[in-house]
């Protein structure tokens, strides 16, 4: 489950990392930080309620800073971009972690990055790189001007990382790429869909853990297997509610006033994320990977839902 606890820090270091990249070093403004591991991320909430997932890129050994790269794009990303100072203080929630990196003995690991998909595989390399793993990075991208820490990172691990630039006419067979992989290969991807449906399709006939993702976007589903109302039995609050085919869960349980922690409301963050004690749930998410979804211990409720009349939930 994610952290849910929000704290205050202050943007002790901000630089360019690439073209509209920044990259902001956050300190709290108390104490120290939560710990972390490779492939977490934490929620920048502002003032007005407006909240968005960035992946930690530093060391997560170190407790006194948190770095994060900043898209230029629209809402919280456009506002740090342009507020976001040394000395401001932020709120931040978190950490989470529906991505975890952790090196096997004698796995090799393929890590595929699609423009500022590259943040939660920087502390991923250097995990990998520490265990004395073998690996490489695919880098994908428009341009190397907008690549965050590509030159950084063909120098730190030099002939491991491959880039491949649109604008310099350098593209990526996945099929072919992926074609022969030995077993003990395992995948991570971060970036945008086109790039990790593509990787889904070269790795379909691996055996299960061979890929790991991290989604921006949430992925698009057929209409729910179970078109009709069904009942919500809450175990701890003994209470039982209706969810309607219009519906999400989420929804009910904010209705109701049961607490739960939310952000993104699309399925891509995992911030809602709750324990199933019984039903069988289809999962409409873009967080668990296969083999947590067919766990059926936890959902998504503001988008997964239940396969028949009646879930039960531990809230």
């Amino acid at each position: 489950m994610a952290e849910t606890r929000t704290i205050d820090v202050v943007v002790t270091r901000r630089r360019s990392a690439a073209q509209d990249v920044v990259l902001l070093d956050l300190a709290p403004a108390v104490g120290t930080l939560p710990r972390w591991a490779p492939g977490a991320h934490v929620t920048v909430v502002l003032d007005d309620g407006r909240e968005r997932q960035y992946s930690l890129c530093s060391d997560p050994d170190d407790g006194t800073t948190w770095r994060i790269g900043v898209l230029r794009q629209r809402e919280v990303s456009a506002w740090l971009h342009e507020n976001a100072r040394v000395g401001c203080t932020l709120r931040v929630r978190g950490p989470a972690n529906h991505f975890l990196f952790a090196p096997s003995p004698g796995r090799r690991y393929v890590f595929v990055a699609g423009g500022i998909g590259i943040t939660p595989l920087v502390p991923m390399l250097a995990a990998a790189a520490a265990a004395g793993n073998e690996f490489s990075l695919l880098y994908l991208g428009r341009s190397r001007a907008s690549m965050a820490l590509v030159e950084e990172l063909e120098e730190r691990y030099r002939g491991r990382v491959e880039v491949f630039a649109a604008d310099e006419g350098v593209r990526l067979d996945l099929s072919a790429r992926f074609a022969g992989q030995q077993a003990r290969t395992v995948v991570y991807g971060c970036g945008p869909a086109r790039l990790l449906d593509g990787l889904g399709a070269a790795l379909d006939d691996r055996p299960p853990g061979s890929l790991h993702v991290e989604r921006f976007a949430p992925r698009t589903f057929a209409p729910p297997r179970w078109a009709e109302r069904f009942r919500l039995e809450l175990l701890m609050s003994a209470e039982t509610l209706t969810v309607e085919p219009h519906e999400s869960v989420l929804d009910v349980l904010e209705r109701h006033d049961v607490p739960v922690v939310s952000s993104c409301r699309v399925g891509t963050c995992g911030t809602c994320e709750v324990a199933v004690v019984d039903g069988e749930v289809e999962h409409r998410d873009s967080v668990l990977s296969p083999e947590e979804q067919a766990g059926n211990r936890s959902m998504m409720p503001c988008v997964s839902r239940a396969c028949g009349p009646v879930l039960t939930l531990d809230l």
